[in-house]
């Protein structure tokens, strides 16, 4: 499962879109658009994803109830 995948499912769990993401991290939603369908995320991307989304960013994403994306 790529990054994308996984911030999909983060997002879905946490009841955001990919534009509300994009408000959150200050960018344009046309640029998480895109990000997403070339998988294409730095190490400190997906740090500040998981910060404004609130949870751990591990290589992959640690929900408050422990669930792992």
């Amino acid at each position: 499962m790529g990054m994308s995948e996984k911030i999909k499912i983060l997002l879905v769990k946490k009841n955001v879109s990919a534009a509300g993401l994009a408000k959150m991290l200050d960018t344009t939603p046309s640029n998480i658009y895109g990000k997403l369908k070339r998988d294409n995320f730095s190490e400190k991307e997906l740090q500040e994803i998981a910060e404004k989304l609130g949870c751990k960013y591990e290589g992959f994403f640690v929900m408050e109830n422990g669930d792992r994306v």
